[in-house]
């Protein structure tokens, strides 16, 4: 019998997610720290405008790039925060969509992406489907952005480096300083720069720096997920200087041929969601983050995430996915590191749960550590 399927799937590595989800299948009313989304829902006033867009028949394709009203709002954002004269928008299923796109139009067989590790999952898999070569760079223990280990990984292959802060699975915001060296970096070796900032409303203590300030060989992805807690709307966007524009204009044409567009009256909410004031629920993140750091602190070797709602923590013993095994066992669902890390020494918590829930699950870890 002829193989079905293609040798690429085997490039995709879900295991050690399913195996948290095949532990945790027996589970009753669970502590549930795994879940990247927001507990809170899509803001009123947002969903009247989905609502509104909706019953007013605006159901068809977009354009391939997105509503023009929405593109053109996102540009003046994008020339407001960064000076760009005349930027670049796609507006995109979800920031996964973005990502993809860009890899598709961006990557050959043999090129090479430099990835601060740990990283979110997607990067590798996708660059691994399309033949790309990750090359993961160690930013532990402090997860900060390791800009001398950046600059010694670039070789003449290298195509790209990411970027994510706040980072998904650290919560680490890159401070100021960082950011501006790597773009030096990123500037002497003419390299482009991804910037993946699905989190960037999520910052707790110092501003979220996007490199896009201080370089223009960049792409910038953002997105509506989380902040207005849209996850199920699957829409984001990729801004890019004009430099940039003929990147943008490959990615839109793959668009076409796969996305056709981001769904369109999600595009009508999204032009209101860009002037919807979120801050006093990322105060209540702000909390629920001191609420797990502070609980755990004292048992758990913890880097305090400076934005997003995860936290990164070493496991007591040294497996990340033994500690795992421990707390799902124990009511408790987390995610080891390996998911996330080339290395298996830590697990994930997502915070984006209640207060209640937070305490108890503090509880529960610490009498496993």
């Amino acid at each position: 019998m002829k193989k079905l399927v293609a040798d690429r799937t085997s490039l995709i590595d879900a295991s050690g997610i399913r195996k948290v989800f095949a532990l945790a299948a027996e589970l009753k009313d669970p502590i549930n720290f795994s879940i990247g989304q927001p507990d809170f829902d899509v803001p009123e006033p947002l969903k009247q405008e989905a609502i509104k867009a909706i019953e007013a028949g605006m159901n068809r394709y977009s354009q391939t790039a997105g509503d023009k009203e929405l593109q053109d709002k996102i540009a003046a954002a994008m020339k407001a925060e960064f000076g760009w004269d005349d930027p670049s928008v796609l507006v995109a299923s979800g920031v996964s969509g973005g990502l993809l796109l860009s890899f598709m139009a961006l990557i050959n067989p043999g090129d090479e992406v430099i990835i601060p590790d740990p990283y979110f999952v997607i990067y590798k898999h996708v660059i691994n489907m399309l033949g790309g070569k990750c090359v993961f760079v160690d930013a532990y223990p402090d997860f900060g952005l390791p800009v001398e280990k950046i600059a010694a990984a670039v070789t003449d292959k290298t195509k790209m480096i990411i970027l994510n802060s706040p980072s998904n699975p650290t919560g680490v915001v890159y401070p100021e300083a960082q950011v501006k060296a790597l773009a030096e970096v990123a500037a002497q070796k003419d390299i482009l720069v991804l910037t993946d900032e699905i989190y960037e409303q999520f910052c707790y203590d110092d501003p979220c720096v996007s490199i896009a300030k201080y370089y223009d060989k960049v792409l910038v992805m953002r997105g509506f997920s989380k902040s207005y807690a849209m996850t199920g709307w699957r829409l984001a966007y990729v801004a890019a200087p004009a430099s940039m524009r003929p990147v943008i204009e490959e990615m839109t044409k793959i668009q076409q041929y796969t996305f056709v567009c981001a769904p369109s009256p999600f595009q009508r909410a999204a032009i209101a969601a860009l002037d919807y004031d979120v801050s006093d629920l990322v105060a209540s993140y702000a909390k629920k983050r001191d609420l797990l750091c502070d609980g755990l602190k004292d048992k758990f070797e913890v880097v305090k995430p400076g934005g997003a709602f995860y936290a990164f923590i070493k496991a007591p013993g040294g497996s990340g996915t033994e500690f795992v095994t421990k707390a799902i066992k124990n009511n408790v669902l987390i995610i080891p590191g390996n998911v996330f890390s080339e290395v298996d020494t830590h697990f994930r918590v997502s915070f984006a749960t209640t207060d209640e829930k937070i305490q108890q699950g503090v509880e529960i870890l610490r009498s496993l550590a």
